[in-house]
């Protein structure tokens, strides 16, 4: 299985730090937040890594390079215009010519991703969105599912919400078949969770949630930046950390 990184945004929540490096390449500890993802896909297995580039992309171009550094080999697609989420990864549509996994270059998750593939093959599923529990979804993309799993809404940022409701918000982090790229677009932005998601079940076509467990933060801050900073000096990511950075947080 492939995957790839989208890491093309423009990260303006997070200025000044983005004002002249990509938001994947912000610091978080000793190192850019888009090598905790790498070395995450790498331990799930996944070798093969394609990147969608667009604000400048030298910086992550130099920084990663042909991924031999990592563990990985990886390929990069550059958006001379903004594509959108999914127009962006059909970007990469010749790259991908076998099930893929997309997570987000400013993400920071420790997330199964091995036992996500292996539900989205138990389930035949055209794509799976990777799910997880949150208290107050009025920030987040919500996503509604049957008894067995499959997709049934879609809410975004919801103003009114029960308390005593469980909600599971979009992570940006799906499981797909080369499939997909039939329905997206190639003479416009397309964006996964506004538009592409939605026309799929509309469509009937089988969208899975997969309820997951473990950690995820989306960088999308300069509080919540702060915040994974700190959980991740805590110990409450459970991803491996360099020695430096072991001795600094147990003084």
């Amino acid at each position: 299985m492939k995957a790839v990184i989208m890491a093309g945004g423009r990260g303006t929540r997070l200025s000044p730090l983005t004002r002249r490096i990509p938001k994947p390449m912000v610091p978080l500890l000793d190192r850019p937040v888009m090598e905790y993802m790498v070395d995450l896909l790498h331990r799930s297995g996944i070798r093969e890594v394609g990147v969608t580039l667009g604000h400048l992309p030298d910086a992550i171009r130099m920084y990663f390079g042909d991924g031999s550094r990592f563990l990985v080999r990886m390929t990069y697609a550059i958006e001379k215009n903004a594509l959108g989420t999914a127009g962006g990864v059909k970007n990469l549509q010749d790259f991908l010519n076998e099930p893929f996994v997309v997570v987000s270059g400013d993400g920071v998750t420790d997330i199964d991703l091995q036992e996500a593939m292996k539900v989205h093959k138990q389930n035949g599923a055209l794509v799976t969105i990777i799910l997880t529990q949150v208290e107050n979804p009025s920030g987040f993309g919500i996503v509604e599912t049957s008894d067995s799993g499959w997709v049934t809404k879609f809410i975004e940022k919801p103003s009114n919400w029960d308390s005593n409701h469980v909600y599971y918000a979009n992570t940006g982090i799906y499981i797909m078949e080369p499939e997909v790229f039939s329905f997206i677009p190639s003479d416009r932005p397309y964006d996964f969770g506004h538009e592409l998601f939605p026309k799929l079940v509309q469509l009937g076509m089988p969208v899975y949630g997969h309820h997951a467990s473990g950690y995820w933060s989306d960088i999308g801050t300069l509080q919540q930046y702060y915040q994974t900073q700190l959980d991740l000096l805590s110990g409450k990511i459970h991803l491996p950390l360099s020695e430096d950075v072991l001795l600094v947080s147990a003084r």
